[in-house]
């Protein structure tokens, strides 16, 4: 939507398709760094009058109940997807992006230096095409993506688990609780409501008999931090949103022609809280390179090898980063030993923050 926006803005013809019905609940941090605040609010949506919690304070705990605390250098805010995404909607509408809402786009072919799209409302065509369709999807499968092909490792084989939720909680403060194969955030979004969101493999579930609830009390509430959030905390929504399958594996920006965006392009892994500022980001850098290649500046070869370049460029470093820290928070031994370490440290949690953000764009 932030793409299509900007595209729209420029001049040109914008069709959007989402498989879904705006707004609806992501599987999402729902946090989201102040590197991204300008940009938004360029698009055409006010945070300045939204009244946002402003989060400025990290703690992490590992499942030994130690903890470590670290002020953000650049901070952030909360906001749901659902709010984020239902603004985003209607600033896209009003700038006449024609957006096909429960549609599902089944195949995309180029051919004759254009696209065809066969979707679930019918065929559609343009000059240049663009997915953000997330984690994974029926076109990674189609087009048999790398990543798909992986064999289950520590890098891809992840469930995630969101719910909504009322509780006491310094709205400035966003915490990372870990526990076995796991760690599971939580802070402030809009109207005094919290995320609550974890992520962790699939083995913890079907060790679980495949129960989520079973998991949490089971494998979560070993931290004594989580314990007390699950138990002291009103569920807003009878049940959680969950996403399976996903992967931090290492991903092409550009597949058949077509310029990807967002988790479609490469996923940071969450605790690190940066990935609606780097899909956010990365729409800016697309937008430009698209409007050089429709200006006839750049050919299309161009436009697609400059966007990658550039989109590695920005963004390569963090993932890297991520994806080290992420292979550190597994065994329960190693986390407990790593927040230690890092909490004598605090020079080096600055430093490792910063490498997982980026600056205002």
């Amino acid at each position: 939507m932030a793409l299509s926006i900007q595209l729209a803005k420029l001049g040109y013809a914008v069709a959007l398709f989402e498989k879904e019905q705006y707004p609806y609940h992501k599987v999402c941090g729902e946090y989201i760094s102040m590197e991204s605040w300008d940009f938004i609010e360029s698009l055409g949506m006010p945070l300045s009058g939204l009244h946002l919690p402003v989060i400025n304070k990290l703690l992490v705990t590992a499942p030994n109940g130690n903890k470590l605390e670290q002020e953000l250098p650049l901070g952030g805010f909360g906001i749901s997807r659902y709010k984020l995404d239902a603004a985003l909607k209607e600033i896209a509408v009003n700038n006449g992006v024609a957006v096909f809402e429960n549609c599902k786009v089944t195949d995309v072919v180029f051919s004759n230096n254009g696209f065809t799209l066969q979707t679930t409302q019918g065929k559609f065509s343009g000059r240049t095409c663009c997915g953000s369709f997330g984690k994974r999807s029926n076109l990674d499968v189609k087009w048999n993506r790398d990543f798909i092909n992986q064999k289950p490792n520590k890098l891809n084989n992840y469930i995630g688990v969101k719910y909504h939720v009322k509780t006491k909680f310094p709205a400035g403060t966003i915490a990372l609780h870990n526990f076995k194969d796991g760690y599971c955030g939580i802070s402030a979004i809009e109207e005094n409501k919290y995320c609550l969101c974890y992520l962790t493999n699939a083995e913890n579930l079907k060790a679980s008999y495949n129960s989520i609830e079973e998991m949490e009390v089971n494998i979560l509430y070993r931290n004594p931090y989580l314990k007390k959030i699950f138990e002291n905390s009103e569920r807003i929504y009878s049940s959680p949103v969950t996403i399976s399958q996903i992967s931090f594996e290492k991903k092409t920006q550009v597949e058949n022609h077509i310029l990807l965006l967002g988790d479609a392009a490469g996923m940071i892994t969450p605790l690190c809280g940066n990935g609606m500022s780097m899909a956010l980001h990365g729409s800016k850098i697309a937008a430009g390179f698209i409007d050089l290649f429709f200006l006839g500046k750049i050919s299309r070869g161009e436009m697609e090898k400059g966007y990658t370049r550039q989109w590695r460029s920005v963004f390569s470093k963090r993932l890297r980063t991520g994806r080290q820290i992420q292979s550190l928070f597994g065994k329960t031994w190693a986390t407990n030993i790593f927040v230690s370490v890092m909490k004598k440290m605090p020079s080096l949690t600055r430093s490792l923050i910063k490498q997982t953000h980026g600056e205002p764009f």
